[in-house]
């Protein structure tokens, strides 16, 4: 065997290298595209969760308030616990900075107990600089910036933003602590220079060694509004639901691969009939049929392998490259603002190499066995092989049938996995039908054609030779099934995605402080500006909004509270279906999609999780006697109930958000702050010049105030929006293209391989009396007549397949909806194009055979 691949393999690989080298690509185009996906979450990944460590240290246990923060006395009650062996008090805000060059950048600022936190977050230790005062640790007003930090803010003099307000502090040494810009300060500078006296975010701790962590929690008796979490929840929260996000873009990416089998298959089957007559001389020799097929099986993993090796050097330049111009984040918003280094894994490149040896020895399996089924007496004396016989159509239907069930399985630990085998068994089940349905076709086409000479031969070959046609579209009707698919997701996404911002954008002009979630209960509008706003020139009315993070659940991110006029909820939110009739004595929330999937928070029903946070701003509003006791509050004590008055889509926050009327909000928390403003412009007003009077308002109210809003109208929201969406999946594009080309050039090898069998038929063709251009025709005709097959074919399975995507894996893998939309302008021209793109490839591979004597080819048989 290995004489014979030296020789006999190894020569027809380098007399036709141009052919094998689009196979290698092919394969080497899907495992690098796979592979550096791979590569890039998992950098980015292990360098979020190295900066959250970092940061957080490694307590064993840390107390964290669900929303803002809790009231320091808590702290000296736990500390003094006997199994409590070590105590940090924390105080974490989100805000901006304005170096000395007058750059903007977003900053986490991090208040610690200087004496403590060396014990629990070493990271975090202040390191004075140099020429730093002795007790710079306590200065108020002195920062310690991370690496991060000091390269994004010039300067040794910052100013932090507090609502509308600039601060001034001094940069007095540096924080061992990775990840994004990032400043610690004494807890007590930091309380006082914010505004937030007696206030932590969190309380990490260190516990006896032995202790039950589930029993301490018990005894600490955790007032409302207060939940512990294990070390590392972070990190493993984002890598949780960021795993769907990175599923999908690995089968996106393993779109060409697939094609890329398909690619090989054609390959190896015009190198297999090609060589025909030289497998049945070898067989005559003493070659067996088994032996013939592991030829020909390495032969393709020898493909396999050149590409799989060149894929995962092509892979690692790739994600080098990626992590150096965009970071650590594809556009899922996960790892955004990570700039993590290349973390090479052999063994996920292990894995992906043998995907591609295994993709490219499915794609040599048929021709494998066509080599092993050749008879040697008929290929020799050239009369080939019988046609191959198609897969029985009740197998085709019990694989669509079983495709359709899988698709109404639940998702597997978050990943659509039923849907992915659901779109596979389409595809399988669908290709495996074409025989049948070829047939089916052209049984009636037939009788229209039959007074047409050229026409009557291209469909009878068609209906004759179908298992042959089958195989030759085959790839088409992958590729172009696949495209069909991804067209419809993406223009029912994109369409879903413009009436949203529709409803979500109706004013004329938007204004915010911050652009940062996490900076929303420290950047913001005080209420006195927002009532001056409304006596700007030029503004008709305006819309505040509210926004907060609250943290339900400890194994999930922190979902968005959004407060913001809900008079008519139908006209101001997204919904989906009509708002319920909220009960008396009940609050109304309307909840994103996801809060359905992740939390439970059903129509209809009360929302207990939320009664919670708003019970614990009970408390602190009439006192903090109960949780700095530790005391129970019983649960009808003054806690308000939730109703989940409707459900409406959010596509900008997957993790969940929840909506409020202001006034309600406002009524509970005492909380008047506004993070966005709505203006609505009188006619005539432009817009320049009211935001001129609002930077001058706010101008006026604290200096260098008006830089810091950031304004937009809602076209330009609209446009920056529907921008980076078409941004965010031209992959999908490209990949359509490659998988098109790549089934393309499957008929190409095909009909070549199909041309090359029925020479002696173009021969006989000829003594008929047919010229070299109605040959021609004959050959474009037929590709046309099986390329239309593959094209209704692609189109009915792509439509398919693209009611799994939207309907079941959108929603099980980013726990949104959307519309169905069929672009059938696009589709039909799609159909189109592959039709004459085919008819042409056809033409084109049908030249050399056309070209040959006439009498060459039919003397083989005198």
């Amino acid at each position: 065997m290995r004489a014979l691949l030296s020789t006999f393999s190894w020569q027809e690989l380098l007399h036709h290298r141009w052919r094998n080298a689009a196979a290698v690509a092919a394969v080497m185009l899907g495992v690098a595209l796979a592979f550096s996906v791979q590569l890039i979450n998992a950098s980015a990944l292990s360098e979020f969760s190295q900066a959250v460590r970092s940061v957080n240290g490694q307590p064993d246990l840390e107390l964290r308030a669900v929303r803002g923060g809790f009231d320091e006395a808590l702290y000296a009650r736990i500390a003094a616990h006997p199994q409590v062996v070590a105590a940090s008090p924390v105080l974490e805000l989100g805000t901006y900075a304005v170096g000395a060059d007058g750059q903007r950048v977003a900053l986490r600022v991090v208040g610690v107990d200087a004496l403590v936190v060396a014990r629990l977050a070493p990271a975090l230790m202040p390191v004075p600089a140099a020429d730093a005062a002795r007790l710079a640790l306590f200065t108020p007003g002195s920062v310690f910036l991370n690496a991060a930090a000091r390269q994004a803010l010039a300067g040794q003099r910052l100013r932090l933003q507090s609502g509308l307000q600039l601060l001034d502090v001094q940069v007095a040494g540096s924080v061992a602590a990775g990840g994004a810009p990032l400043a610690v300060m004494d807890i007590a500078a930091a309380q006082e220079l914010f505004g937030r006296i007696g206030e932590l975010s969190r309380i990490d701790l260190r516990l006896l060694t032995g202790s039950d962590r589930a029993a301490l929690i018990a005894t600490l008796q955790l007032p409302a509004g207060i939940t512990a979490t294990e070390p590392g929840d972070d990190a493993q929260r984002v890598s949780n639901l960021s795993r769907a996000y990175r599923v999908n873009l690995t089968v996106l990416a393993l779109v060409a691969l697939f094609t890329g089998a398909f690619l090989v298959f054609s390959v190896l089957s015009l190198s297999v009939a090609k060589r025909a007559q030289q497998f049945a001389l070898l067989g005559v020799l003493g070659l067996t049929g088994r032996e013939r097929l592991r030829l020909v099986l390495w032969e393709s993993a020898l493909l396999g392998g050149v590409g799989s090796v060149a894929g995962i050097a092509l892979g690692t330049a790739l994600a080098a490259l990626a992590l150096r111009l965009l970071g650590g984040d594809l556009g899922g918003g996960y790892f955004s603002g990570v700039a993590p280094a290349l973390q090479w894994d052999g063994s996920a490149a292990l894995v992906y190499g043998l995907l591609g040896v295994a993709a490219a020895l499915v794609g040599g399996w048929w021709p494998a066995r066509a080599a092993q089924k050749l008879p040697p007496a008929q290929t020799l004396k050239g009369l080939g092989a019988p046609p191959a016989g198609g897969t029985p159509w009740r197998l085709s239907l019990l694989l669509i049938a079983t495709a359709g069930l899988l698709a109404f399985t639940p998702p597997v630990a978050g990943i659509a996995l039923g849907a992915y085998l659901s779109v596979g068994l389409l595809l399988v089940g669908g290709i495996s039908a074409l025989p049948w349905l070829i047939a089916l076709l052209y049984d009636r086409i037939a009788p229209r054609v039959g007074r047409r000479l050229l026409p009557l031969l291209a469909v009878e070959r068609a209906r004759r030779v179908r298992g042959s046609a089958a195989v030759a579209v085959s790839g088409v009707v992958a590729s172009l099934s696949l495209a069909v698919a991804l067209t419809v997701m993406v223009a029912s996404f994109r369409d879903s995605v413009t009436q949203w911002l529709d409803v979500v954008l109706p004013a004329d002009l938007y204004a915010r402080a911050a652009s940062n979630t996490a900076a929303s209960d420290t950047v913001y509008f005080s209420p006195d500006f927002v009532a001056a706003l409304a006596q700007v020139p030029g503004v008709a009315r305006t819309g505040s909004l509210r926004v907060t993070q609250l943290l339900l659940d400890p194994d999930q991110p922190a979902v968005a509270l959004i407060a913001r006029d809900l008079q008519d909820p139908a006209a101001s939110l997204p919904l989906v279906g009509e708002p319920l009739q909220v009960p008396a004595g009940h609050i109304a929330i309307y909840v994103s999609e996801p809060m359905v999937d992740l939390y439970g928070a059903q129509p209809g029903r009360v929302f207990a999780p939320l009664s919670e946070p708003f019970r614990a701003l009970a408390l602190a509003e009439h006192g903090l006697t109960a949780i700095n006791s530790g005391a129970s509050v019983p649960p009808d004590d003054g806690a308000p109930k939730f109703f989940v008055a409707g459900v409406w889509r959010d596509y900008a926050r997957q993790f969940g958000a929840i909506a409020m009327d202001q006034r309600d909000f406002e009524r509970l928390t005492g909380d008047r702050r506004v993070n966005d403003l709505a203006l609505w412009l009188v006619p005539g007003a432009a817009e320049p010049q009211v935001q001129q009077a609002v930077r001058a308002l706010a101008q006026a109210s604290s200096p260098g105030a008006g830089e810091l809003i950031e304004f937009a109208s809602s076209s330009q929201i609209r446009a920056t929006s529907l921008r980076i969406f078409d941004r965010s999946f031209a992959v999908t594009y490209w990949l359509q293209a490659v998988a098109i080309a790549i089934g393309l050039f499957g008929v190409a090898a095909s009909f070549s391989a199909q041309v090359l069998a029925r020479r002696k038929e173009f021969g006989l063709l000829a003594h008929l009396g047919l010229t070299r251009r109605q040959i021609l025709t004959l050959v474009a005709g037929e590709g046309a007549a099986w390329t239309l097959a593959g094209a209704l074919a692609g189109l009915g399975l792509g439509l398919a397949v693209s009611l799994v995507l939207v309907h079941v894996v959108n929603p099980q893998s980013f726990h949104w909806t959307m519309d169905l939309a069929l672009p059938w302008d696009r589709l039909f021209a799609l159909c189109a194009a592959v039709v004459l793109a085919g008819t042409v490839t056809a033409w084109l591979a049908g030249r050399a055979a056309a070209g040959r004597d006439a009498v060459l080819a039919v003397k083989e048989d005198w």
